[in-house]
């Protein structure tokens, strides 16, 4: 036997020993808090047992778990199973504000694409496959979010960032048939790599998350203006950390490439269906999405309080935990800007923000929305690093049970996530 053999085999374990000392924790946390507040939901979507009396497509199924695929996850299986046929379809004698068949164009192709990959792979169903991508992305998304906590906080401080991924509102869908988890993951890791200056690894993170949902124009824009502040870094010479100054090719490369996802993806909607602003027109005659410059947000907020749910596509109880979290946004950006973090961040966060905020939809499914901006648990994760780990435990893991019901069940269940 070559004396290779064992030095690469010890050399293996040793890594292996790291890298369970290094991401255990986080992993063990995010999976702890995820499984709770996950069981409180399944127990009470078979308790109620309104799922089986609906539709499989309509948030129904023979059991509690179907549900996790129903919605947006029954289109996602469409086109894994199917693909694509853009088109723009009136619907026969329709009058009102939804005018076009509903069409699976609508729905970005990362997603469905690596649930079919990971079918053909191991030999599960499309529901398999996907529920094994969103966990594993859920995961991935964790250590993101954990990574970039660490780099202003310290490691308590990554460990209740990753703890709050796992319990915030609209976090139901992160162990689900949605994308919500393979998109923030993304996230969490480009911004990452623009903070520790990798920039082609930030510019292809940004094309594939392009691929997967719309509002990736945000992050493109936070790594446009990211490389921005390290070009004028450069020309001015300030001094880096690492003595190290950025290639400005590495620069241009990664923003030339970050928008290539997102803009190749809706070029060639717009081209199979034949016109140059299909994909807006299909979103707005279909599912009633598009910029409105906040007029259905504005008019959501001054309703609820005076307790009028008379507007488009009301869900009470939804969109109450919706109006929490839209209020809620703004104030832990402050913190968050207090804090002088990156640029890539605050971009992120704040243009994110806005894009839902102007976007006319379903206001109960803001908080499934604002999910991925992640870099709002940067100051709630530094303010709980101060407390004792049996207050932290007692904090995440009330919320974690919590979010069984505000992040589960009235998402799935009571409204439409």
């Amino acid at each position: 036997m070559h004396p290779e053999v064992p030095r690469s085999s010890c050399e293996f374990r040793r890594r292996l020993r790291a890298a369970v000392v290094r991401h255990g924790p986080v992993l063990a946390t995010y999976g702890l808090l995820k499984l709770a507040g996950f069981d409180v939901f399944m127990y009470l979507l078979d308790t109620a047992g309104d799922f089986r009396n609906k539709n499989p497509r309509f948030g129904g199924g023979k059991h509690a778990w179907d549900v996790l695929a129903s919605w947006d996850g029954w289109w996602y299986q469409q086109i894994a199973a199917h693909g694509y046929d853009p088109a723009l379809k009136p619907i026969p004698g329709a009058t009102g504000l939804i005018t076009l068949e509903g069409n699976s164009a609508a729905f970005f192709p990362l997603y469905p694409m690596l649930m079919r990959l990971i079918s053909q792979c191991t030999g599960l169903g499309l529901y398999g496959a996907g529920m094994m991508l969103s966990i594993i992305t859920s995961f991935t998304a964790a250590l993101g979010i954990y990574a970039v906590t660490k780099c202003l906080g310290g490691h308590r401080a990554g460990l209740a960032a990753a703890g709050l991924w796992a319990v915030w509102p609209g976090s139901g869908t992160e162990w689900s048939g949605y994308s919500e988890s393979l998109y923030t993951a993304l996230a969490a890791w480009t911004c990452y790599a623009v903070m520790t200056r990798r920039w082609l690894t930030a510019g292809l993170l940004t094309c594939a998350a392009g691929l997967c949902r719309p509002t990736a124009v945000a992050l493109v824009a936070a790594l446009a203006v990211a490389a921005a502040v390290a070009l004028r870094q450069r020309g001015n010479r300030t001094p880096y950390p690492d003595g190290e100054r950025p290639s400005v090719r590495r620069l241009l490369t990664a923003v030339a490439i970050a928008p290539l996802g997102l803009l190749g993806y809706l070029a060639w909607v717009n081209y199979r269906m034949g016109d140059i602003n299909g994909y807006s027109k299909l979103q707005d005659g279909a599912w009633a999405h598009k910029f409105d410059w906040g007029v259905h947000t504005f008019n959501v907020l001054t309703s609820i309080p005076v307790g009028h749910f008379d507007y488009l596509f009301a869900m009470p109880f939804e969109d109450i935990i919706g109006a929490c979290v839209v209020l809620t946004v703004p104030v832990l950006t402050v913190f968050l800007i207090r804090l002088r973090p990156p640029a890539v961040l605050v971009v992120y966060t704040v243009l994110s923000y806005l894009m839902v905020m102007t976007t006319q939809q379903y206001f109960g499914n803001v908080s499934r929305y604002l999910l991925p901006l992640f870099p709002l648990f940067v100051p709630l994760a530094l303010a709980m690093r101060r407390l004792r780990w049996p207050s932290l435990v007692t904090v995440l893991g009330t919320a974690a049970l919590a979010s069984g019901a505000y992040a589960g069940y009235v998402l799935f269940e009571l409204g439409v996530p």
